[in-house]
């Protein structure tokens, strides 16, 4: 019964201790679940943070096994992470090329080897992405037997960023190193002093201006280039400019070379490394303003000694300077020209003065010489005032934007003019009506004066005179006149006889064409030599005529070299006249003219023009027949020549209404002759043509090139298709002028240009031929050599 119950004592203790223990296990099972719990969250937390952390591990094991993440895989360009090492560089796309596995390879055998860590950067084939790769020894824990592992960082964005710092680090190294040159090269001191105010820094022309050995000796010795001063020694003074936090700038004087310099010194604070200072010579500069300050004055001092008034005005339209002549001009007193005075102010106080112009608006004329200042050229104006005075005024701007006023007072000088004037045309209207040629010349033998019948009488163009040319020149063209061209240099010897000799001497000469001319010299008391001239040959004419009355072919050889002398006498020198006066009406000599009055001016300018163009056809018409038409001999290009002359008449084909065909090329050639007088003949047939052309119609002008017996000719066709002429039409208009029965008087048959047109080109050797045709139109066919 004991036993009993002690073994029923000991299975419940038993039990109970069974109990317990379970119980205790059962507790330490569930805390390790938990704490495995725990690990397995942490464990998937830290994959995790490697999964989405920007570096990626790769274990590479001792048999070259390789163990990493698809994100590795799609960083290299693979689809999957391969087994092996050496099959990263496996395909023809993605992985790593074979040096950069190579590199990789070996730095991961060394790690294994050494446990050194190592660095490398590698580019995928076909990527642009740049990925970092460090490796070291795994730890055990991780893989035993050593394995490498390799973190790969993708270092795109910093590798570029790496780069491009880089490339500035180089630019800003190269921008240093050109302004450290620069600085080095400057012709002017430089230096860098410190905060202290020692220097620190100083270029090679601060070492030559102190005459040291180097910059490392300046520095040392703290040489100073420029002396203390009233403001300091040199490093007070930049330590004053860092102080004050702004740039200071003085001029002083220092030696440099055994020589004082004028030195313009800067000192420019640079924060915490210290201030920076430069110096430029300005001795030239400064020598200069002093020359220019003594030339100003001296400018001065001569101005108050000019006749004319002289005033200058600044930039700024302010007086800087009045003479005093410019002070009396317009009576301005001192408190008016002080310096520094506006110019409208010296414009309003020259007006109470009355020493301006009357004008109906001031504030606006003042306003418009206020422009003076800018204006790009030299003004000039004239400024009557009430009381008489004349006063001429010359503005000049200045370059550096200032005036420079010029007035001179020409009163006296006008009216002397005016009287000289009025002189002179009472001596040109007393020559001009004198029936003598005359003319005056000067002690050295040049023409001064001379009436218009000097010109006419020696047929000496007016604009050789007007040249006031010697006598000698004078002689030469007087001698193509004389039928004995020898005879001229006894004009010169009379000249020269009343002007050197002061003798009175005469002479006689022949002209080519039929004039006899009679000449005196007569010395004048001024110095001077009047030659006077008198056209003798109608007298000479008249005794010839009573000796020689049985000659008539000679007699009438006389009449129409007479009747030259008369045209050329008579009705060119009284044109000559109604021009020049006319010219003098429209030029507004005479008064301001009505627009009728100058519509008037114009007609008789026109009509003169006309008249003389037929005189010059009646003269050349005359000449011709007579035999004693003078050509000139120049090379003529025929196809511009006629084209030319079709051009001048295009106003009168357009009010015609009328249309002309020009053909021909610059084949035709060129020939010899008078251009004024081919041009004469050849526009009378154009003009012929034009007018006998109705409206609508048409003219044609041929220009080609023919070669008759051997020799070149140029044919010219003008033909219209007017009304045509008859036979006996044909013949009048070639009829022209002829001289009456007595020798004196003037037929006229028809008009004169077909006549003058034909004896123009039998002049120059050439052939007309006219032929017209009733309804058919007129041809004038022109050959010429």
């Amino acid at each position: 019964m004991i036993l009993s119950q002690l073994a029923l004592v000991s299975i419940g203790l038993l039990l109970a201790a069974w109990t317990f223990v379970a119980g205790w296990t059962l507790l330490a099972a569930r805390r390790r679940e938990q704490r495995a719990r725990g690990q397995l969250r942490q464990a998937r937390r830290l994959a995790r943070m490697v999964e989405e952390s920007p570096t990626v591990p790769l274990l590479v094991r001792a048999d070259g096994r390789i163990e990493g993440p698809a994100r590795l895989a799609a960083w290299l360009g693979l689809d999957t992470m391969p087994q092996f090492l050496s099959e990263l560089s496996a395909g023809t796309t993605g992985g790593l090329d074979a040096a950069e596995l190579a590199a990789l390879a070996a730095a991961v055998q060394r790690t294994q080897k050494t446990a050194a860590p190592f660095q490398l950067h590698v580019t995928p084939r076909g990527s642009r992405r740049r990925i970092a790769l460090r490796g070291h020894l795994a730890d055990p824990a991780v893989s035993p037997g050593g394995a490498a592992l390799v973190w790969a960082f993708d270092a795109s964005d910093s590798a570029g960023e790496v780069e491009r710092l880089r490339g500035e680090a180089s630019r800003a190294e190269q921008d240093f190193a050109g302004l450290v040159g620069l600085i080095e090269a400057a012709p002017v001191a430089m230096w860098v002093r410190g905060e202290d105010g020692a220097l620190r820094l100083v270029n090679a022309a601060y070492v030559a201006a102190v005459g040291a050995a180097s910059a490392s000796e300046v520095i040392a010795g703290g040489i100073e280039l420029v002396e203390p001063g009233e403001s300091g020694s040199p490093a007070e003074v930049a330590r004053a400019a860092a102080a004050a936090g702004a740039p200071r700038e003085r001029l002083v004087t220092a030696t440099i070379g055994g020589h004082r310099r004028a030195l313009r010194v800067i000192d420019l604070p640079l924060g915490a490394e210290g201030v920076a200072g430069y110096a430029i010579d300005v001795e030239e500069v400064e020598a200069t303003g002093r020359s220019l300050r003594a030339f100003r004055e001296a400018q001065r001092v001569l101005l108050d000694l000019l006749s004319s008034g002289v005033a200058q005005f600044d930039a700024r339209a302010q007086l800087v300077f009045a003479n005093q002549n410019f002070q009396r001009l317009f009576a301005l007193e001192p408190p008016a020209v002080a310096p520094g005075l506006p110019f409208e102010r010296v414009l309003d106080a020259a007006r109470e003065t009355g020493r301006l112009p009357e004008v109906r608006d001031f504030p606006s004329w003042r306003r418009e010489r206020r422009q003076w200042f800018t204006a790009g050229a030299e003004v000039e104006e004239a400024w009557p005032l009430s009381d008489g005075t004349h006063l001429r005024v010359v503005a000049q701007a200045m370059p550096d934007g200032g005036l420079l006023l010029i007035v001179e007072d020409r009163t006296e000088q006008l009216r002397l003019t005016a009287m000289r004037d009025t002189l002179l045309r009472t001596r040109t209207a007393t020559f001009d009506s004198l029936f003598e040629a005359l003319a005056v010349f000067a002690p050295d033998g040049r023409l001064q004066l001379w009436n218009r019948r000097f010109a006419a009488a020696w047929g000496i163009d007016a604009a050789l005179l007007d040249a006031h040319p010697h006598i000698e020149a004078l002689t030469e063209r007087i001698a193509r006149r004389l039928g004995r061209p020898s005879q001229a240099q006894a004009v010169g010897e009379v000249v020269r006889a009343a002007t050197l000799q002061r003798q009175q001497t005469a002479g006689r000469v022949a002209l080519a064409d039929g004039r006899t001319l009679e000449f005196a010299g007569v010395p004048l008391p001024d110095g001077n030599g009047l030659l006077t001239v008198l056209d003798i040959t109608d007298s000479q004419k008249a005794e010839e005529a009573l000796r020689e009355r049985n000659a008539a072919l000679v007699e009438a050889d006389a009449i129409k070299t007479r009747f030259l002398a008369n045209m050329s006498y008579e009705f060119r020198t009284p044109l000559t006249s109604i021009g020049g006066f006319a010219e003098l009406l429209q030029a507004g000599l005479g008064g301001e003219l009505s627009e009728a009055g100058r519509e008037y001016a114009a007609a008789i300018l026109a009509s003169v023009a006309r008249l003389t163009d037929q005189i010059e056809n009646v003269l050349d018409l005359s000449q011709s027949e007579a035999g004693m038409l003078p050509l000139a001999h120049e090379t003529i290009e025929l196809m511009p020549f006629i084209t030319r002359l079709v051009q001048e008449r295009a106003r009168r084909l357009a009010e015609g209404k009328l249309t002309l065909d020009l053909h021909g090329d610059r084949g035709a050639g060129r020939i010899e002759g008078d251009p004024r007088r081919l041009a004469r003949a050849l526009g009378h047939l154009v003009d012929n043509a034009i007018a006998a052309t109705p409206p609508g119609g048409r003219i044609l002008v041929e220009l080609s090139r023919r070669r008759v017996k051997g020799a070149d000719r140029a044919r010219i066709v003008i033909s219209d298709n007017g009304a045509g002429m008859d036979a006996a039409t044909l013949a009048r208009a070639l009829g022209g002028l002829r001289l009456g029965a007595d020798g004196s008087a003037l037929e006229r048959r028809q008009g004169l240009g077909l006549p003058l047109a034909r004896q123009l080109i039998e002049a120059h050797g050439g052939q007309f031929e006219l032929t017209s045709e009733p309804g058919a139109g007129t041809t004038a066919i022109v050959d010429l050599p």
